[in-house]
């Protein structure tokens, strides 16, 4: 292999590392042995109840990724607009935003949309930052916890062959293997006529046989299947990846086993950062976790009392973490990107907001950090 080859391997190497170590870093920090409260018999197994979890959610919350496939279609038609690039996968729908294609900004605002089960607006906004944006991307939401974690969360690690690419969106809600989707009640399985909408984050498209095995997983023919896929590189995956100010909030506070379930409206913003240089996947990863960890702020409605609240406020913002005060990229380098030493409790946004229902105060914490935007944008 020579050095260029063996160059691209590293960093794909590295990529999937990063990626799937923080599934699994966030996994063990969300699902907590410690919280469940089960009793049974030392023979018995726990099997989730999926019909009972599938019934009751389809009156809970909307269908997302029926809501989803409406946009995907939307897509498609404007596709020249977009500058995407539609093609089919054995019958399923996949739409190139970033990998064969520049892709562009509004590209991203529909993949958020996807990736949120259109149950959540995304707006863009004069930005607040000074360090190198113009813009911020603006999220808001009246199902925060599944349009967060049920859609948008990449909890889904697909692998087929030598294919790896990270998995979100509602088509996680379909396949309902998570932990969290089941410990939370997010589980909609597919009816005979329903889709599974899903967004990908690889640097490479997948195949006939990926999207074969993934509408398998979720319980759907590959003609009801719809993917997106961007890099974090591309104009549209950095988009994406910003609009999850809120998702960060939430797994935070379910990681300190907070009722998230109480969070009935949430707002998030965060600034949008230039992309990286094609194929600098490290650079990508930093400046989108950067625009969060130092410039994104969320405001959550909470259905909870104030005693609560008080003792969670000052817990949620990044700045709580030991690994907080520096662009991710140098604290992710220093940690010879092993990201299992990387302080799970980092990331967050850098402001929290609650504001409780029930009393009518309000509680904020943590600050926005320009000068770390700064080192981090302007690399």
């Amino acid at each position: 292999m020579d050095k260029s080859a063996s160059s691209v391997h590293d960093a794909f190497g590295t990529l999937r590392r990063y990626l799937v170590a923080r599934l699994f870093v966030c996994a063990a920090s969300l699902c907590p042995i410690a919280s469940f409260n089960v009793n049974v018999s030392a023979n018995a197994s726990v099997v989730p109840d999926i019909e009972s979890i599938q019934s009751s959610n389809r009156h809970r919350f909307p269908d997302l990724n029926q809501q989803s496939a409406a946009v995907v279609d939307a897509m498609v038609a404007d596709a020249s607009r977009l500058r995407a690039i539609v093609s089919d996968l054995g019958g399923s729908t996949l739409i190139d935003l970033g990998l064969q294609t520049k892709g562009s900004i509004d590209a991203g605002i529909q993949l958020a949309r996807l990736c949120l089960g259109d149950a959540a607006t995304i707006s863009l906004h004069p930005s607040a930052c000074s360090q190198l944006v113009d813009l911020d991307v603006m999220v808001h939401t009246d199902h925060p916890v599944a349009a967060c974690l049920g859609g948008q969360y990449a909890g889904w690690p697909i692998q087929v062959d030598d294919y790896f690419a990270m998995g979100s969106g509602p088509m996680r809600m379909r396949r309902g293997k998570e932990e969290t989707l089941q410990h939370l009640d997010l589980i909609q399985s597919a009816e005979p006529d329903d889709f599974a909408v899903g967004v990908l984050e690889s640097d490479s498209l997948p195949s006939q046989r990926v999207a074969e095995q993934i509408a398998t997983e979720c319980g759907v023919t590959p003609s009801q299947l719809k993917l997106a896929i961007a890099p974090s590189t591309s104009v549209a995956g950095t988009v994406q990846v910003v609009a999850r100010c809120i998702e960060t909030a939430l797994h935070k506070m379910h990681a300190l086993n907070f009722d998230v379930n109480s969070v009935i409206s949430a707002s998030g913003i965060a600034p949008l950062p230039p992309p990286a240089k094609p194929g600098d996947t490290i650079a990508g990863i930093g400046r989108t976790n950067d625009a969060i960890l130092y410039g994104g702020r969320v405001s959550l409605w909470v259905d909870a009392d104030d005693a609560t609240l008080e003792t969670i406020i000052s817990r949620v913002p990044s700045q709580t973490s030991a690994d907080h005060g520096r662009p991710f990229s140098e604290v992710f380098k220093d940690y010879d990107y092993d990201f299992y030493k990387v302080d799970p409790m980092l990331f967050s946004p850098a402001v929290v907001t609650l504001h409780s229902l029930q009393s009518g105060r309000s509680w904020r914490a943590g600050s926005v950090m320009e000068d770390v935007l700064k080192r981090s944008f302007g690399r």
